[in-house]
């Protein structure tokens, strides 16, 4: 029986659904089962290469990791896409939800606290729940490490600006922003936590585009990056956890 068949079958019998013709961790993690069921649940899920995380393989500057969660070559519309490093103290990063002008790709800069497996769960109209993993290796303290921002003069009077702009590609645009945010992530003694946690896209008309919820693991002065079908204008609004709203618009 195909997967498509099978799956219907266990779900109308009211049967908790794992892997799906899934083959083994690619990164195997004591700490998979854990979050699994903490963002997977009993929902159908499988290890997917299609879902590339791609980060470098070392960690130069354990504070600002790059990281990109390519999600196009999974069939069928993606619906949301959760990432987390498993073992950073704060591991969860973005969940993210594309609509239908957004192209499931996004890139971001995270903390590493140490070696980690890295997780983008991708799942797509049909309920499944896709698996992209990858390895990291780091010297460590990204997480812990004190603040870069708060030590330059006058930092607050930056706080929330937006760089960024509209980039073409063949078939769809990038946008590329910068936002000024010291991103405290409350492990740092004396600093509680203080952080950008959402951020939606919207039209020319005020249509939502996309939304996140960002977490502590994302970088001071985070970078973000979304591919756009629409060539139109857009505007990214953004939230901390302290009530402070920023919003840019990016022709």
């Amino acid at each position: 029986m195909s997967r498509g068949p099978l799956l219907l079958a266990l779900l109308m019998l009211g049967m908790p659904v794992q892997a799906i013709e899934s083959g083994p961790d690619p990164v195997p993690s004591v700490m998979w089962e854990f979050y699994r069921k903490q963002w997977i649940k009993d929902d159908p899920y499988l290890f997917d290469a299609r879902v590339r995380v791609i980060a470098p393989p070392f960690a130069e500057d354990a504070r600002q990791v790059p990281l990109q969660i390519d999600a196009r070559d999974v069939p069928g519309k993606v619906r949301r896409i959760i990432a987390w490093a498993e073992l950073n103290p704060l591991p969860t990063i973005v969940d993210f939800e594309p609509g239908p002008q957004v192209l499931p790709w996004l890139a971001i800069r995270i903390r590493i606290e140490q070696a980690t497996a890295l997780r983008a769960a991708v799942q797509t109209d049909d309920g499944v729940w896709h698996v992209g993993s990858a390895l990291i290796d780091a010297a460590g303290g990204g997480c812990t490490a004190p603040s870069v921002v708060r030590s330059q003069p006058d930092w607050e009077q930056r706080l929330g600006q937006v760089l960024g702009g509209r980039y073409p590609r063949d078939g769809f645009s990038r946008v590329r922003v910068h936002v000024a945010h010291p991103m405290d992530n409350g492990l740092v003694g004396g600093t509680p936590e203080f952080f950008i946690e959402q951020a939606e896209l919207f039209d020319v008309a005020g249509h939502s585009l996309a939304t996140l919820v960002l977490y502590p693991a994302v970088s001071e002065n985070p970078s973000l990056s979304f591919d756009l079908r629409d060539t139109g204008p857009v505007r990214l609004r953004l939230r901390d956890n302290n009530g402070n709203q920023f919003d840019a618009a990016l022709e």
